[in-house]
């Protein structure tokens, strides 16, 4: 029969070892994420996660418009200020928007090469008119009053 002692340190290791396996199963199956968030491509910051607020009527309003005065602008999935300038119109306006993906397929990265992007977003008319950077509501409504956007 083994002595006691000896039995308490192979039970003391056997427990050791499955509460690290625990701990580390954790770590790797999500637990890391909420405490170190993904990091976006090239070191532009974490990957925006937020849910869109909602959106009212006047959001709703300024995406369709946008849409059909031929806006287009241009993002990246994991951009922070593309994410943030999605935030301005809200849930159901962002929908809507003209938007155009420029990093999840090899068709959208040609299209926003094409259109010479350079920086997200960028938004561009299609008079060629440019803004790049995130936009206020009030900005994206100036630019398309000014002549030549209509």
């Amino acid at each position: 029969m083994a002595p006691i002692g000896s039995l308490r340190s192979g039970l003391l290791i056997a427990f050791s070892t499955v509460l690290l396996s625990v701990v580390s199963t954790g770590v790797s199956s999500g637990a890391r994420g909420a405490a170190f968030p993904q990091e976006a491509p090239g070191g532009h910051g974490a990957i925006p996660t937020d849910p869109l607020p909602p959106s009212n009527p006047g959001q709703k309003a300024l995406s369709l418009e946008l849409k059909a005065k031929g806006a287009l602008f241009y993002g990246a999935w994991w951009c922070p200020a593309c994410h943030k300038q999605k935030e301005l119109f809200g849930e159901a306006g962002s929908t809507t928007l003209p938007y155009v993906e420029c990093d999840k397929t090899e068709a959208g990265r040609q299209r926003c090469k094409a259109a010479e992007i350079k920086a997200y977003p960028t938004w561009v008319m299609k008079d060629k008119s440019r803004l790049v950077g995130v936009q206020s509501l009030e900005e994206l409504k100036t630019w398309l009053d000014s002549p030549g956007s209509n």
